[in-house]
């Protein structure tokens, strides 16, 4: 009997060593905490495109206080959609959705759909290294790209450049990003900040005619007269509160209704922390698109030109000089480098022999020359809405058979338990979703920020009653036996594979929390020095003086952090104590 064991152990053993790690369920021994997760979302939703976006709001005419609210209420249900829908399905599964897809729809719909995100992510991923681009663009004086394809060589080798490093560390995986992401994250937060405190005194001189709003009611009154003014780029009334909540719900719908961030929730050690978005959506979206719409209209100011007129190197300059630079570029790459990560996923799912490192490198090299063209850039918020109604009703479908099928006596995996090749309902139910979603906005009877909402719901209930009729309704008891099996196998395999790692110990060294005091430090010295221009300017030419105080020593301050905090993060990576 022993032997036996033995033998079955070894084949199950020489079967899971035979797959990719991204195939099978994420380890216990390879879950993050929640702060992981605070840097990761923070990182990737302070991004170049907040500077179109806060140019964006102006064109489309909000008015200041539906921006305030608005935009805190719809990023709220955004972070409740990914602690609520997403968190809990990826945690239970462990698996990403291009892999989970494969057990509910089987091969045909998830190749398709794995497909398709690839192109989404893919494009994504290009639009951010263009606007990367654009910043050091504007450094080395190379004329705007404005046609839809690239007309100057330095351009293109300024893209390739950016590129590279983009590539570069989303192939060395979750664990690359998400460190990445960690030390990029404080800065991006204290960088659009600043931007927006060192130009407000800018608006205030146009508006006011002085250098400091007086109080709340000033402030109103420069976000009503000069960045929201309720008046739309065609001289119309714009957009209500209710648009800017749904504008800030919808803008991430791909990946929490759509269930895409699966693959990066996967690795959570708690369904609760879906929360640990907050970072990106409170602090990222509500903050930055905020700031990004201040900066944006003092810009402007400064160079006598509409809002809509700049590009983020513009914008990013006239606000926080040399490190404005920086905070296009590195806000384009974290935002790449995760999208980047997803594409290499989902090509991975549909070339399951393939590693994750090669699949990555032939996305990214896609990317690359994606990038190169400078329309990409200028379709991203169009791209971003309509990707977002292509995925939502496959992540519906997921939904309904993870959460609802449990709960009202259907079989979990039934089309995988029958051996299809492709689930019928699962192909018909995108189809009629993507129907159902696109008809909505075509007759145009509601909203398009919320066409996600109801398209969500029409695919559950189709598909929960087309899988009744193909056989959902149905009992497999030896097949879930088997799957109970092969779950409990790969515990087993991932235990043994856990006890044979080594035990890394974390640095926690006097000099390490030296370390990163100073790095912080570099942080608030630019919070003080940008507090500065605001209040320490009495009059426009004082005020000219500080800012340029701040462009200066503002940047040293930056490149001290980033020395520092990769020192840090390089030394507690821990050290082997085996």
């Amino acid at each position: 009997m022993t032997n036996f064991h033995t033998m079955s152990t070894n084949t199950d053993s020489q079967q899971f060593e035979n797959m990719h790690e991204e195939q099978l369920p994420v380890p216990k021994h390879k879950l993050h905490d929640w702060t992981h997760f605070a840097g990761l979302y923070a990182a990737e939703h302070v991004a170049a495109t907040e500077f179109v976006i806060g140019a964006t709001f102006v064109a489309l005419g909000a008015k200041t206080m539906d921006i305030i609210l608005g935009l805190l209420i719809g990023n709220i249900l955004a972070v409740l959609s990914w602690t609520l829908i997403t968190s809990p399905i990826a945690v239970d599964t462990r698996l990403s959705l291009y892999t989970y897809l494969n057990k509910i729809g089987g091969d045909s719909m998830s190749k398709l759909y794995n497909w398709a995100n690839v192109l989404i992510f893919t494009v994504i991923s290009a639009a951010m290294v263009t606007v990367s681009a654009t910043a050091v663009r504007f450094a080395f004086d190379i004329p705007a790209q404005l046609d839809w394809y690239p007309t100057n060589i330095w351009f293109v080798m300024i893209v390739l450049a950016v590129g590279a490093f983009v590539v570069f560390v989303a192939i060395y995986g979750f664990n690359a990003v998400s460190e990445f992401s960690g030390i990029c994250a404080p800065w991006l937060f204290t960088m659009f900040t600043c931007g927006a405190i060192v130009l407000l005194p800018a608006l205030s001189l146009d508006v006011l005619g002085k250098t400091l709003p007086g109080g709340w009611a000033d402030l109103v009154s420069i976000g009503n007269q000069s960045i929201w003014t309720g008046v739309n780029s065609e001289g119309q009334p714009g957009i209500g509160l209710i648009e800017v909540i749904g504008f800030g719900w919808a803008a991430n719908s791909i990946t929490h209704f759509g269930l895409i961030d699966m693959a990066l929730l996967r690795f959570a050690k708690k369904k609760s922390y879906g929360l640990a978005t907050s970072t990106g959506m409170l602090f990222g979206h509500y903050i930055a698109w905020i700031a990004a719409g201040i900066m944006g209209a003092g810009a402007a100011v400064i160079l006598g030109k509409s809002i809509v007129e700049l590009d983020p190197g513009d914008v990013a300059y006239y606000a926080l000089g040399w490190s404005g630079f920086v905070i296009v570029i590195v806000a384009g790459w974290t935002t790449a480098i995760t999208n980047l990560y997803r594409a290499g996923l989902a090509a991975q799912a549909i070339f399951s022999h393939v590693s994750l490192r090669k699949t990555t490198i032939a996305v990214g090299t896609a990317m690359v020359i994606i990038a190169c063209f400078p329309f990409v850039f200028s379709q991203i918020l169009p791209l971003l809405t309509y990707a977002g109604l292509i995925v939502v009703p496959v992540g519906a479908i997921v939904f309904a058979e993870h959460q609802l099928f449990p709960k009202i006596g259907y079989t979990r995996y039934w089309s995988k338990f029958q051996d299809y090749a492709h689930s019928s309902p699962a192909v018909l139910s995108w189809v009629s979703g993507l129907a159902f979603g696109f008809g909505l906005n075509a007759l145009d009877i509601m909203s398009f920020y919320y066409l996600f909402i109801p398209t969500w719901f029409f695919t559950i209930i189709v598909y929960t009653l087309l899988a009744g009729k193909y056989g959902a309704k149905k009992q497999y008891p030896e097949a879930e036996a088997k799957e109970r099996a092969y779950n409990e196998n790969v515990e087993l395999y991932q235990q043994e594979l856990a006890a044979s790692e080594p035990v890394l110990v974390r640095d926690t060294s006097a000099f390490s929390k030296v370390l990163s005091f100073l790095a912080y430090a570099a942080l608030v010295i630019t919070l003080i020095l940008a507090g500065n221009v605001l209040f320490g300017s009495q009059d426009e030419s004082t005020y000219f003086s500080n800012r340029e105080t701040f462009y200066f020593y503002g940047f040293i301050c930056t490149v001290l952090y980033f020395v520092l905090a990769y020192w840090v993060m390089k030394r507690g990576k821990g050290v082997n104590a085996k």
